[in-house]
């Protein structure tokens, strides 16, 4: 369900849906590189409901929630590393781990229990697409906090799952100070032996960084 809602291409790309992401820029399959490039920098905050599973994982593990255009190359670059070293179930298995489900709420088990007070192995099909539908505003519209919004998306997440050819629409990430993660094991990734991989190293968020990858 959570694919089906977040990243119905999670098992086809890797790290990085183009075909989103030129959905939410407006451009065309028939765009060259560059021209996508620069409608990417044009219409960049259209891109924050363009964000893959892998993508998501990579910025609540690894990196600051900072929305700045470095914090995002660093996120795709993390992103397609991570679909290097692990398999697709170990990082959906991550991203239902340290995803926030509520105020409070972290982790598939967690809000499994917290809404409808079952495992997560228990819950029916319409409980697993209320919790699916709730991921992209948990914190505004989730099974016991203003509904309406999240039932709307279980029916389409719902639908697409019996085999309705329906539409779920990207929703763009809110504006909330996002509190601190609890802790869990942050899986290591191996070193990238490709060279221009190598040049565009994940580091913290701080002006030195910013400068050595413009000048790079």
């Amino acid at each position: 369900m959570a694919i089906i809602g977040e990243d119905w291409r999670f098992r086809m790309h890797h790290g990085i849906d183009f075909a989103e992401i030129r959905d939410a820029l407006g451009a065309g399959p028939d765009h060259g590189a560059w021209a996508t490039v620069r409608a990417a920098w044009r219409r960049r905050d259209r891109l924050r409901g363009a964000s893959t599973i892998t993508q998501q994982v990579a910025k609540n593990l690894y990196l600051s929630p900072s929305r700045n255009p470095l914090r995002k190359l660093k996120e795709a670059v993390t992103a397609v590393r991570l679909e290097w070293a692990l398999s697709k179930d170990r990082i959906l298995e991550l991203y239902l781990n340290v995803v926030e489900w509520g105020p409070g709420v972290w982790g598939v088990t967690a809000a499994s229990e917290a809404y409808f007070g079952v495992a997560p192995s228990q819950l029916t099909e319409q409980q697993a697409a209320a919790l699916a539908a709730t991921l992209p505003f948990p914190l505004t519209s989730n099974p016991v906090l203003r509904p309406a919004r999240m039932l709307a998306r279980r029916d389409l997440i719902l639908a697409r799952y019996h085999g309705a050819d329906v539409y779920i629409p990207p929703v763009e990430e809110v504006e909330i100070p996002l509190p601190v993660i609890p802790p869990i094991e942050v899986p290591v990734i191996p070193p990238v032996i490709d060279t221009l991989m190598d040049s565009i190293r994940v580091r913290p968020d701080t002006t030195r960084d910013t400068s050595s990858v413009h000048q790079s």
